[in-house]
């Protein structure tokens, strides 16, 4: 069974609920999915994972939230080879950075060798149909590279 490690950040439940929906997408899919907040997750958590998934949104201007900052940093610590990854997340289009921080974890996961299983998905404030469907998809390209 495929498993699916699924870590947040969220402060106005945006995320949280991007994460559920991935949740029940991949619980669909058929995998034993874990989904934690990342202020209450160590990065060594992915390393019992098929599939690395973050879900954050992005502060202000362009930067990883302050409560993201240190699994940011432990992250760039841990050897994910071969793992498959994908990132997504809120951001708001009042700034100009929409979204930056998932393109920011995107980043660590490639210099830890994880495997980029689908285009980050993003999503303007909450998730609405069309995001929905968005992150299913996400989803299943996730799956589709794991068995590839």
């Amino acid at each position: 069974m495929t498993k699916v490690k699924i870590v947040y950040c969220s402060i106005t439940g945006n995320d949280e609920e991007i994460a559920d929906i991935l949740e029940e997408k991949f619980q669909e899919l058929g995998c034993d999915v874990d989904v934690s907040e990342m202020g209450q997750t160590d990065t060594s958590d992915f390393l019992d994972s098929d599939i690395c998934v973050i879900a954050t949104y992005t502060y202000e201007d362009g930067i990883v939230p302050e409560e993201a900052l240190d699994f940011y940093e432990d992250l760039k610590e841990e050897d994910l080879s071969g793992k498959v990854y994908g990132t997504c997340g809120s951001g708001d289009h009042y700034y100009d950075d929409f979204c930056r921080a998932i393109y920011e974890f995107a980043k660590i996961f490639d210099q830890i060798g994880a495997v980029s299983g689908a285009k980050p998905v993003e999503v303007e404030l909450s998730p609405e149909i069309d995001d929905i469907n968005n992150l299913d998809k996400f989803a299943e390209e996730l799956m589709a590279k794991t068995q590839s």
